[in-house]
């Protein structure tokens, strides 16, 4: 055996012969299950949508899951992410608005509910969601409100804003049409609600060409001071 260059073949295995190095497994709690939310601000109206596809990397889990949850009064909420954490997220907002309704006698506005996501972020500092939030509404003078989130709670108020898979293809575009950044003379209007709506669709159709983790389907939420409509628009399913 030893002429055909095999060697040890018939002898008993020694324990030199099995790895003993320490196995470490790592920590991954978090998954990003996709999507992406946009919230455009207008004069007495906001609009966010988001979305409709639920995915793991190059999986499909559902066709059919919006991102944005009503929170009572005129404020949504756009969320994507980690969807255990957005449903967590959501659900623990939920039981700290109704219990200020009840202590209160009233709706919190979307002042206050952008201060108490904030804190409710902050608390999970040192294990924080893994989720972009948007929030939209009408401030304490009926004017269109957008309140973005980093993921230990700091708030910002902005115009426009965009979160999620196709946030690096999207934002550039809403800093270009909507806020004229970086173009010389360019003069800044006040959009209609059907203007406001066609470019969130352009920028959906577009994203959901070259990223695989949006797609589907699009869900609307346009708030006035009248209430808040849904819309439905699809996309490319594959």
């Amino acid at each position: 055996m030893k002429l055909l260059g095999i060697e040890g073949v018939g002898r008993k295995a020694e324990l030199s012969d099995y790895s003993m190095n320490p196995h470490q497994v790592s920590f991954q709690p978090y998954q990003d299950n996709g999507g992406t939310t946009i919230g455009i601000a207008g004069k007495d109206f906001v609009v966010i949508a988001s979305d409709t596809r639920l995915c793991n990397s190059y999986d499909i889990l559902s066709r059919d899951v919006p991102k944005v949850f009503d929170l009572g009064g005129n404020s949504v909420l756009g969320a994507s992410g980690c969807w255990c954490d957005v449903l967590t997220f959501v659900r623990v907002a939920e039981s700290r608005i109704k219990n200020y309704n009840y202590t209160h006698g009233k709706e919190m506005s979307t002042s206050a509910l952008a201060q108490m996501l904030s804190i409710t972020l902050y608390r999970k500092r040192f294990f924080p969601y893994y989720i972009h939030n948007v929030l939209a509404g009408l401030d304490d003078e009926g004017r269109g409100a957008i309140f973005t989130y980093d993921p230990v709670g700091h708030c910002e108020k902005v115009k426009i804003s965009c979160g999620g898979a196709s946030m690096e293809m999207i934002q550039p575009i809403l800093d270009n049409v909507i806020e004229k950044k970086n173009m010389t003379n360019a003069e800044l209007v006040d959009l209609s609600i059907d203007e406001t709506v066609n470019i969130v669709h352009d920028c959906f159709i577009s994203a959901a060409e070259r990223q695989i983790q949006t797609g589907d389907g699009v869900v609307f939420k346009i708030i006035t001071k009248d209430g808040i409509e849904t819309k439905r628009v699809g996309l490319r399913r594959d």
